[in-house]
C-alpha cells in the first residue's frame, strides 16, 4: 500500500531545515525516473546513500499526511511506503534546492563520503554484533553527522574549528566541546534539531545528539539499562566511525583521540576483546578498500 502525495503536499511536508543532496544521486535518480519503468530497488539504494534526501523521505513518511502510529527510521520501509510517483515528486523537490557552488560541493564531500561509509559499517557490525535494529544503525550511520553540512552553512570557518575539536578531543574535553567555545553551538545539537524536524524515532534523535558524549552514555551504570537501544546504537556508532576513520577524513587526525577514551567502556558493553575489535577492523577496511 502506498498513499500517493501531491507536490505542494510535498513541498509543504519539507519546509524548513534541508541538508543539499549530492548532485551526482541525483543525477542518477533523476536518469532512473525517466525509465520507462523506473526501478523502485535502485531509486531506494540511491536515496539511501544520501543523507538530505533520505532526510527528505522520512520527514515525509512520519508528516502528519501519512498519520502512522509509530515513526519509521527504516529508509527502505519509507520508499515501499510512499511509492514511486510520490518518491519522484520529492526528488523534483529536492532538485530543486540542491543548487550549489563547486567550492560548497568539493567541502561537503567530505561530509557525504564519510556518512555513507560509516552507514554501511554500522549496518554490517549491527549484523555482527546481534544488534536488533540494523535498519536503524545504517540510518544513524547516515545522519550522525547532519548538523556538519548545516554548520557549514552558517559558519564559513566551520571545518577549521572541526578539525581543531578532533585534535584537542579525549579524556574530559569532547569534541562538541572545542565547538561549544568557539561558536556557542555544535554540530551534534544542530543535528538533534533537525532529526526531530525530520520526525525521527526519539532514539534515533537521542543517538545523534549524544554521539560525541559516548563517555559519559557509557560511564554511567544507571543508564545501562534505562536506554538500552541508545547504547546499542551509540556503541555501533562509535565503532563504525573509527574503523572508517572519521578522525582523519572529517578531523584531519592520524590518531583517534576519542576511540581512544571510550574503546574500553564500548568494547566491554559490546562484549569484545580488545584483539577481537582489531581483527573485525582489519576485514572491515580491507573489504572497504580502506
Amino acid at each position: 500500500m502506498s498513499l500517493e502525495l501531491t507536490p505542494e503536499q510535498i513541498r509543504q511536508a519539507l519546509q524548513g531545515i534541508t541538508i543539499p543532496p549530492q548532485p551526482q544521486i541525483l543525477v542518477d535518480l533523476q536518469f532512473e525516473q525517466y525509465m520507462p519503468d523506473p526501478d523502485l530497488g535502485t531509486i531506494a539504494r540511491l536515496i539511501a546513500q544520501d543523507p538530505g534526501l533520505s532526510g527528505a523521505l522520512l520527514k515525509l513518511v512520519n508528516s502528519a499526511q501519512f498519520g502512522l502510529s509509530n515513526k519509521i527510521g527504516s529508509i527502505q520501509r519509507a520508499v515501499d511506503l510512499l511509492g514511486s510517483r510520490s518518491i519522484i515528486n520529492l526528488i523534483n523537490a529536492q532538485s530543486i534546492k540542491g543548487e550549489m557552488s563547486d567550492e560548497t560541493i568539493v567541502t561537503l564531500n567530505r561530509f557525504w563520503d564519510t556518512a555513507q561509509d560509516v552507514a554501511n559499517t554500522c549496518l554490517t557490525l549491527a549484523k555482527r554484533t546481534g544488534i536488533q535494529a540494523v535498519d536503524e544503525a545504517y540510518t544513524l550511520g547516515l545522519f550522525h553527522d547532519c548538523g556538519v553540512p548545516l554548520m557549514l552553512k552558517r559558519f564559513p570557518n566551520y571545518m577549521d574549528v572541526l578539525i581543531e575539536a578532533y585534535a584537542q578531543a579525549g579524556p574530559g574535553w569532547r569534541v562538541v566541546d572545542t565547538e561549544n567555545r568557539a561558536l556557542n553551538t555544535n554540530h551534534s545539537v544542530v543535528g538533534y534539531y533537525t532529526a526531530k524536524s525530520w520526525r525521527l524515532p526519539e532514539h534515533l534523535s537521542a543517538a545523534i545528539a549524544n554521539h560525541h558524549n559516548a563517555l559519559a552514555v557509557f560511564s554511567d551504570e544507571s543508564s545501562h539499562s534505562a536506554h538500552p537501544q541508545l547504547k546499542n546504537l551509540l556503541a555501533v556508532l562509535k565503532m563504525a566511525e573509527h574503523i572508517c576513520a572519521s578522525y582523519r577524513v572529517l578531523g584531519d587526525q592520524n590518531v583517534d583521540h576519542e576511540w581512544d577514551a571510550i574503546a574500553p567502556l564500548v568494547l566491554d558493553y559490546i562484549g569484545l576483546s580488545e584483539y577481537d575489535f582489531e581483527s573485525l577492523k582489519q576485514n572491515l577496511r580491507e573489504a572497504s578498500g580502506h
